[in-house]
């Protein structure tokens, strides 16, 4: 079945690039029996994902069942994935059969799996691995034959650094992986859907369906849609309700899209005592301003250092040298900073404070790499003589030691 007819039986909208591939490989990985992996941010559409593999495997007449692990309580999760024997805990008044049984030849769909307790994590791998499990409070081997699809918002990698999540399941689930992209990386796809949910709600309230003029439409593509596809659809279905003018234009799309002068912004960064929202240029400024004092602060420690260090008069004048060039390097690379500066100054009305263009060093020339690389040339041009490259360079051997043990030069 091809991509576009798998769309129209299972209702999914879009044409994004990163949708279709995300389909063919669930085409592609139907027919066997390989589990799988769903990724991808809460209110994408995972969901849909499992469906599309049962219905197009040999399992299509068996059972399929969808289990949201993260609504099931710790306590018995277990007994809802394996079943228990009556009397195995309070309130066990008979046996039952759990999903891993009653799904015995189908598909079985475990949602936001990263939620699983430990150890129920080490059923599960059993399972994955043997197709054996245990109810609870039994010790008789029972077997089934079971298609694990699983799915996740959660980023695993760091869960199982955390302790949170076995690697080994992870590897066992992680066959094949099928990532859906959240809205922002298909933003092709987002007027499209608002088009669909606004058909869709005006048959339902029997009503006129909404109309975006350009600058709404802007709003709606531009802005990052952190709850997916659902708080699409809400704020589709509030616009339906509430505005009695369904042609919607740009001011009015606004009041529906919460903190929208930052949305799809390059950093995260919350202003302090203040929650009004910021522009995208205040923010770089932020960013960079941080930068150079961070610089700022290496820089003045490395400049004590040298003028502190153990040395005679040709020391002193040697490291006069090395500080001299340090600026010297650092004040052509702080001119495009200090531009921003002054410009931000300007635009906020503070001028007159004065500029130093020596206090901005750009990342890529640390002062750390340039004392690297003296120390190499020095020991280079006396064949690795650390006492006459020491004199070279105006130091001691034996600091000239300790600097070579802390950058770890060969």
């Amino acid at each position: 079945m091809e991509v576009q007819s798998i769309k129209q039986r299972f209702g999914i909208i879009g044409n994004s690039p990163l949708l279709n591939r995300a389909i063919d490989i669930a085409r592609q990985v139907a027919p066997t029996d390989i589990t799988v992996l769903i990724s991808g941010e809460s209110g994408t559409g995972k969901e849909v994902f499992p469906k599309i593999i049962h219905q197009l495997s040999a399992r299509k007449h068996g059972p399929y069942i969808a289990v949201n692990c993260g609504a099931i309580p710790e306590g018995t999760i277990d007994s809802e994935l394996f079943g228990h024997e009556k009397g195995s805990f309070t309130g066990a008044h008979e046996a039952r059969k759990g999903y891993f049984e009653v799904v015995n030849g189908g598909t079985i769909f475990l949602d936001e799996v990263a939620e699983l307790p430990l150890s129920t994590q080490v059923r599960l791998l059993r399972v994955l691995e043997s197709g054996e499990f245990f109810k609870v409070g039994s010790s008789k081997v029972i077997k089934t034959d079971v298609r694990v699809v699983a799915a996740t918002n959660v980023n695993i990698p760091e869960a199982i650094s955390t302790g949170k999540f076995r690697q080994d399941l992870f590897y066992r689930l992680n066959t094949v992986p099928v990532y859906i992209p959240p809205l922002r990386e298909r933003k092709e796809d987002i007027h499209l859907l608002f088009r669909k949910f606004a058909a869709d709600f005006a048959e339902k309230y029997r009503m006129p369906s909404l109309q975006l003029n350009e600058e709404a439409i802007s709003l709606l593509t531009n802005y990052r849609w952190n709850g997916n596809i659902r708080q699409l659809k809400n704020m589709t279905e509030q616009l339906s309700i509430i505005e009695k003018n369904k042609n919607i234009e740009g001011f009015t799309m606004q009041k529906y899209l919460p903190h929208s002068g930052s949305s799809d912004l390059p950093v995260l960064y919350k202003k302090e005592g203040n929650n009004e929202s910021i522009s995208e240029r205040d923010i770089l400024y932020k960013v960079l301003f941080d930068m150079k004092k961070d610089i700022n602060d290496l820089k003045k420690v490395v400049v004590d250092i040298l003028e502190n260090s153990e040395s005679s008069e040709k020391t002193q004048d040697t490291n006069s040298r090395l500080i001299k060039q340090l600026y010297q390097d650092v004040s052509e690379s702080g001119s495009d900073l200090d531009k921003i500066e002054i410009q931000q100054r300007s635009e906020n009305g503070f001028v007159d404070e004065p500029i130093q263009h020596s206090e901005v060093l750009e990342e890529s020339l640390s002062i750390e790499k340039k004392e690297i690389d003296l120390i190499r040339r020095a020991l280079e041009k006396h064949n690795g003589k650390r006492k006459n490259a020491a004199e070279e360079l105006g130091i001691s051997e034996r600091t000239l030691y300790r600097k070579i043990k802390e950058y770890n030069i060969k």
